[in-house]
């Protein structure tokens, strides 16, 4: 589950217990902190101050107590102007970091039976002429390719035309 789905659910939480307003955590979408603020994300608590009947900041300081108190993720927050920037706690990125390596083949898609097929056609050198570095370079770019697209899920059929001269 990645960070911003995170944030957003904790956040749906917080408004819920707090406020008993229901958010839905699709509505609540993280922004990356501007670079002139403390924080990694951002959000905006605009839409739960009618809720709370509060201000935005009071609102904002609110949410980000409940937020340090309640999810493992979060180290700390500011709020300014009803923007509440969220500090991710740094073990979090280890645990991911963990999760990652623990992982076998993570971040692959096994082809299925509908997965597009795709063809990757590379090196077809030239016989007749002698061969050089160019040509090992254009063998490790079309498998690196067709490794990256068989990572995203695609059925490869990898092809070398030997004594490509050209005339065809």
């Amino acid at each position: 589950m990645s960070i911003d789905s995170i944030i957003a659910q904790a956040v749906a939480k917080a408004v819920k217990q707090l406020y008993g307003f229901d958010a839905a955590p699709g509505s609540i979408i993280p922004a990356p902190t501007r670079k002139e603020f403390e924080g990694n994300l951002t959000v905006m608590v605009f839409p739960f101050v009618k809720a709370a009947r509060k201000s935005p900041e009071q609102t904002g300081a609110e949410i980000g107590q409940w937020l340090v108190d309640n999810e493992p993720a979060v180290d700390r927050f500011n709020v300014i102007k009803g923007f509440l920037n969220i500090v991710i706690e740094p073990a979090f990125w280890s645990t991911v970091l963990e999760h990652i390596a623990a992982t076998p083949r993570y971040g692959i898609r096994e082809a299925t039976p509908e997965s597009p097929l795709v063809m990757v056609e590379y090196s077809s050198p030239n016989t007749n002429k002698p061969l050089h570095l160019g040509h090992l370079r254009n063998i490790l770019l079309g498998w690196s390719i067709s490794q990256i697209l068989a990572a995203c899920g695609n059925r490869v059929v990898k092809t070398n035309i030997v004594n490509d001269r050209g005339i065809h």
